[in-house]
């Protein structure tokens, strides 16, 4: 009887281990599997998996225990260890994107940085950078465009005053040297304004044709950018096309509003 019941515990211990082992090889295949269906990212370099990700497994059992060994495999290039913003690749694209399109949206990564050798390609193209903050500007046509009102605050001990400030956009532009290709306004925290603002500021190099816009609009893993259009949800036109059309069909952002208190004029009156 006792022969018996050990070599029944015998077999139980041997059928566990080999459950273990096939779960084991089952559980590497689902791993490899997985690995094999999806890219690997390596700072911010996508690696194809066709091409630089080997992955290969072997389980061994020993007993009543299995151990399962995946080595992963993946080629990097250049940009990773030296880092892709430093070679610049998309400088040329995003020089010809701004000259096309002439206001653009960028997402950047929050830890900030990046940004820099985009804003210094523009500074080498001969373009003057105006750096503004969203985040308390205000009106942005009125304090882009038109004569506006600044009231400092007065603390508790000084009188209540408004000062009238000269368009910001207009004044730079006066100050620019001769040699100077054109005034690019570069405005961070774009992601507190509105719709409407944000259709402003597209619309900004059509008004001024010597003016391009970059608005960062968000954050994102690596440096990206889009026509700013196509984010405030405007038909796409590029900046020639929008100055060569007539100044009576370029649509400013307050356009909406003013039809708004004409039709409300032309009811008071009948």
């Amino acid at each position: 009887m006792t022969v018996n019941v050990c070599a029944a515990q015998c077999h139980l211990s041997t059928a566990a281990a080999a459950a273990a082992a096939a779960a084991g090889s089952s559980q590497s295949q689902r791993n490899q599997a997985s690995l094999s269906s999806s890219a690997v990212r390596l700072g911010s370099t996508f690696v194809p998996k066709s091409k630089s990700l080997r992955t290969s497994c072997s389980s061994s059992s020993s007993g009543s225990t299995s151990e399962v060994k995946v080595r992963t495999t993946v080629e990097a290039g250049l940009g990773d260890y030296i880092g892709g913003d430093l070679l610049g690749f998309d400088l040329d694209k995003w020089s010809s994107d701004v000259e096309e399109f002439g206001s653009i949206g960028i997402y950047s990564p929050p830890e900030g940085g990046y940004e820099g050798r985009y804003a210094t390609r523009l500074r080498r193209e001969g373009y003057h950078i105006l750096n503004l903050t969203a985040r308390g500007l205000g009106d942005p046509e009125a304090y882009l465009t038109k004569i506006h009102g600044v009231r400092p605050p007065h603390l508790g001990k000084q009188a209540i005053a408004r000062w009238y400030m000269p368009p910001e956009v207009d004044y730079r532009l006066s100050l620019l040297p001769k040699d100077c290709k054109g005034l690019v306004v570069w405005m961070i925290e774009c992601k507190v304004l509105s719709k409407t603002e944000l259709q402003f500021l597209a619309l900004l190099p059509a008004l001024r044709p010597k003016v391009k816009v970059i608005a960062e609009c968000g954050p994102w893993r690596s440096f990206r950018w889009k026509p700013l259009k196509e984010i405030a949800g405007l038909p796409m036109t590029t900046s020639r096309e929008a100055a060569e059309a007539p100044a009576a069909s370029v649509p400013t952002a307050s356009s909406e509003v003013e039809k708004e208190k004409k039709s409300a004029t032309d009811k008071v009156v009948a």
